[in-house]
Order: C-alpha cells, then structure tokens, then sequence
C-alpha cells in the first residue's frame, strides 16, 4: 500500500534549502491537497467501474506527474507493482512526444507490458492537463482488466496468445472520441459492455484529476506545478537518501529458488543489494533466462517490488514520487526472467515478480532484522480468472484475487489471508456469486497453517466453490485459470522460526493442475487453499498466553500448541498448563 502521508521524514521536516518559495506549512497543506486530488479520481473508480475486480478488489492506480513525466503523487491505495511501473513507464510516454504535439482533450491509451506494468491485462489511460493553453501536469490510471481476451492460462508460450496488444494510441484526439479504437478492443474481448465501461472510467477519474489540479492552480496563484513539484521531489529525495543511510555500507547477497509453473523447471534468482552511501543498486546478474511460460517479468514490474522493499524496510513513511525513486538503481540481464524480452508471455508475471520484494528482504535480513518480515503466503497473490456461459447462453467472466498468511514480523504477528507484496481487496462472497453461476460453498481460515514462531505467522485461507448442477447449470464447461504459487516450497520463517503451510488447488477433493486452463463439469467442487506465513524468532519463546488465545481463536490446535510452541494446553478448560509447559520446553532447550 501506498504512504503519501507523514511529515516525519517526509515533505516538511527539511527547512534547509533557502531557495524555497513555499514556507513548510504552505508546503504541507499543498502537498496534502495533491493527495486529496488524485484520492478524489481514485474514488471516482469505486463509483463508476464495471467490473467487481476494480470496484470490490481496487486492482487500479491513479497518479500525476508534472509537465516533465516525474511521478508527483499516486493514490494512496494504489498497487504498488502498477505505481511503480508507472513511474518508469508514464515519464517514458510523456517524455516521447514533444510538448507541443499534446492538445486539450487528448487522451492516450496503451497495454504494452515492455512500457508499463509488465502485462497485457493492465490497461494505461493517460491525458495532458493544460492549464493556460500549455499542458502543466500528466494523469494517468492503470486498471487491471480482467478480460483482455487471449487465453487467459500462465502456461502460455508467447505474448501473442495473451490477448490484444494495444500500442500507445489517441483514444480521444483533442476531445473526439476515435471509435475505431474501441471497436478494437470491443471485438477481442469476451465481456466488451464491462471492458469498454472501465476504459471510460479510467478517462473520468484522468478527468476528475484534471479538473482539480486547475482548481487548486487557480486557487492557490500558480502558473505551473514544476515549482511546487521540484521542492516535493528534491526534499522526498534527501528523507530517501537519509533513510539508506541507516543501513552500513557494503554488499549484501541472496539466492533464493522460485517454483515453476505445474511440473516447470525451478527458477533460480540470484541478487546482490549494494549500499553505497546514500545510494542502493540491486543487482540481479546470474538470474535465470527468461522461461517458456506466462512467468516472464519485464524491468518496470521487478523495479518495482524491488522499491517497495527498499522503501518498506528503510522508512515506510517517506512520500512516493520522482524524488523516492531517485537513490534507487537496478540493474538485471537482458533476457533474464525479471528483465524478459519480447515476445515472452508475461500474463502470470507476479508469479516471479511478487517474490523479488521478499528476497531483497531476505538479502537485508542481518542487516535491517527489525524492519522486514518472513515469507507470506500471499506471495505471489493468488489470482483466479473463471469464465463461461450461464444457462441462458449469456457470456462471463470474472477474477478474484485471494491472499495467504502474512509473514511475521519481529514486533507483531502475521496478519491472515493478506494480498502482498500487492495491494488489494479480497472480492465479497455476495458479489462473486452475484458475477457468476457459481456457489461459494465455505470460506474459512485454515487451522495450524501459520508458521510457528515467537511471532506467529499468517493464516491461509479456504474457498470452496461449487459449480450447480440444476435447472441454472452453465451452459457447457466453466474455465478455471489459476495463477499462484507456494505448491512445491513453503513460505519460510525467519531466525529460528518454522514455515507455513503450503497451497493446495483441489478438484473434487483431487488435486489439480494449477498451472492451465481447468474445464469444470456442472457439478464439480474447487478448492482453493493458500499457503500460511512464515514465523519469526524461536517458537519456544513465544508467550504462553498468545499460544491459548491462538488456540482459543482455532488459530492453533492443541496438538500444534505443544509440538510447534511447546505449551500444553488443558483440553477441557482451554488453560495454559505452565508447570507441564515449562517441562516440556525445559526438556526442548
């Protein structure tokens, strides 16, 4: 999740630069309303998008840069592998086409995953905003369309079998909307009233943005925001390059296994974190080249969760914009699976690319061990595309996004079912089943699937559903894509701590292939079990009392109470027994 907020280390606490225009409390209230106002264009979605993935689940970024593409703001809740994409790929757009080729009302539309954030289903809708005939500031919003056509599948072998491949293009030209545009995409996709809805969606919420801006430039004397946006981004920098500050010096590496997709070969990602004075680089050579498979991450997506570990584990309050970026370097092999080329398929890119904020926390274990946690049972999030056709012949499609067990951390426990390193909502029952034919059969914590720890890791979480059978069965197959991970390797703990528990795909109690498309027959029952967070510390040192509320809450079993923790648990009273858990415990240590 985004942090635009905090003063701490953030927009006012550096009173040294005695060029300033802006005093630091005209700074902050500033700086505040331009979160205001991209906030505003953020909600604007929850109240006009089509799909439930947008609305319910919040899969979209809204930000705007100054009149040069430097990332100024982003929502607050926007998702990081898209908002970090975003800063690279927007400044990249604006900066390839000369200013005064920009006019009022244009609006530019592109999917390119080399571009922005990594694949075809995140769609970038992108408009100037003038401001006394010149254009002042750029908006931009990326939705994730659940349906962008292709084969929806991560054991696709190419780009091209993803979907329809959008370059940057003027949906509207000085404020005419060019149909031909939306005609395209309206004959590659399976749902085109819902794709096309969200595309107008994004251009309100560029709108609302838009629309504010001016007024705070009209109301607050400006001419330009590249003033205002030079003293955000210039004092954003110096809180990054302090924060990096706080860790010493030197080279700190990692390598760490990724399973592959189905019976895929592993993926081995191999990383150095260099601290250089205020400066960072993480280095990815000796990574393996890109696979045969939708796993594939383009430069913009790994840079992205590699920012978000850095950030995360060096100041969480520090502003995101052009200025937190800046001390950031990365460097990965061409053709390498976190730096692919065209034509690889990246469809199931977070796969990968939802491990590299874990292993970069994992390269700075000793080195930050306060300020990271173990590995999540969300990571990567676990995505689910179903479609079909209802009894009625009718067409759907829809996709949920479900979390695992958080990993723990060295001052609190993991939380349940939580999407990271992703931001994102987990879908309502009501509304999926209100989306689709299918039933929700159980929704329910998994019991013991945390990592034991002094700090306990994450539940995962099951969802069952069911495919009816009576007089409202779909009309032929129900197609199930599932792009997830954590079947094969564990969620580990860290110093001392136990893993959590794997995932588990499950079709009629058999386990699945989650790594194509799954054909449901009209009766068929789906399982979904994600994978609990690891621990963190000594599970022998973990308060006897938290392991009773643990068991108390169905966390924790009584048998894992006493294997795991080592405290035993009076099975009528649900009581700690502290003279046979000191014994055991004795007896352990």
């Amino acid at each position: 999740m985004a942090d635009n907020g905090g003063t701490r280390n953030g927009v006012t606490n550096d009173q040294s630069n005695p060029q300033s225009s802006f005093d630091p409390i005209t700074l902050e209230i500033l700086w505040r309303r331009l979160i205001s106002i991209v906030d505003e264009a953020d909600a604007s979605v929850a109240r006009t998008a089509f799909s439930s993935l947008l609305r319910d689940a919040h899969d979209y970024t809204c930000m705007f840069t100054d009149s040069r593409g430097q990332e100024l703001v982003q929502g607050t809740f926007c998702t990081p592998g898209q908002a970090g994409a975003m800063a690279l790929g927007v400044k990249k757009m604006v900066n390839s086409i000369s200013l005064n080729e920009y006019h009022p009302g244009d609006v530019y539309i592109v999917n390119d995953p080399w571009l922005l954030a990594g694949h075809l289903n995140d769609v970038c809708v992108m408009s100037p905003i003038f401001y006394r005939e010149r254009p002042v500031a750029f908006t931009a919003c990326v939705f994730h369309h659940s349906d962008i056509g292709g084969r929806v599948a991560s054991d696709n072998r190419q780009v091209y079998e993803e979907g329809i491949f959008i370059p940057p293009l003027k949906l509207y030209d000085a404020g005419d909307l060019n149909e031909g545009v939306l005609e395209l995409i309206r004959w590659n996709v399976r749902t085109p009233e819902e794709v096309t809805g969200d595309i107008r969606s994004q251009v309100a919420a560029n709108h609302v943005c838009a629309r504010k801006v001016i007024e705070m430039l009209e109301d607050e004397g400006l001419d330009t925001l590249d003033d205002l946006a030079d003293e955000i981004i210039d004092r954003t920098e110096k809180s990054m390059r302090q924060a990096i500050r706080g860790i010493p010096d030197g080279v700190y590496p990692f390598q760490g296994i990724i399973e592959g997709a189905g019976q895929r070969q592993d993926i081995s990602i191999k990383l150095t974190v260099e601290v250089k004075d205020s400066d960072l680089c993480v280095d990815f050579d000796g990574t393996s080249s890109q696979v045969d498979w939708g796993g594939n991450v383009v430069y913009n997506f790994t840079y992205a969760y590699v920012f978000m570990a850095v950030k995360s584990a060096f100041d969480p309050d520090i502003p995101i914009n052009e200025g937190a970026i800046r001390p950031v370097k990365m460097t990965a092999p061409e053709g390498s699976v976190v730096n692919c080329q065209f034509p690889a398929a990246v469809a199931a890119r977070m796969q990968i690319g939802h491990f590299m904020t874990e292993m970069v926390f994992k390269a700075l274990a000793d080195a930050t061990p306060h300020n990271i946690i173990a590995e999540s049972g969300g990571t990567p999030a676990q995505t689910n595309i179903f479609y079909g056709k209802r009894y009625n012949g009718n067409p759907w499609l829809t996709m949920i996004i479900r979390g695992g067990g958080l990993g723990a951390g060295s001052r609190r426990d993991g939380h349940h079912c939580a999407i990271f390193p992703a931001n994102g909502a987990n879908t309502p029952v009501e509304i999926f089943e209100s989306d689709t034919p299918l039933i929700v059969e159980e929704r329910s914590l998994i019991c013991d699937s945390g990592g034991p720890g002094k700090m306990r890791g994450g539940l995962g979480r099951k969802m069952a559903l069911r495919v009816p059978a009576d007089e409202y069965a779909p009309e032929g197959p129900t197609s199930i894509a599932v792009q997830a991970g954590r079947y094969k390797y564990a969620p580990r703990g860290l110093f001392g701590a136990d893993p959590g528990a794997i995932a588990q795909f499950l079709v009629n109690g058999q386990s699945g292939d989650p790594s194509g498309l799954t054909l449901c027959r009209n009766g068929d029952v789906i399982q979904f079990q994600s994978a609990g967070g690891g621990g963190y510390g000594d599970p022998l040192q973990r308060d006897p009392e938290a392991v009773e509320a643990d068991v108390r809450n169905g966390y924790v079993s009584l048998e894992q109470a006493t294997e795991g923790y080592g405290v035993v648990i009076d099975a009528a009273s649900l009581k700690v027994d502290m003279a046979a858990t000191a014994k055991v415990r004795g007896e352990r240590g």
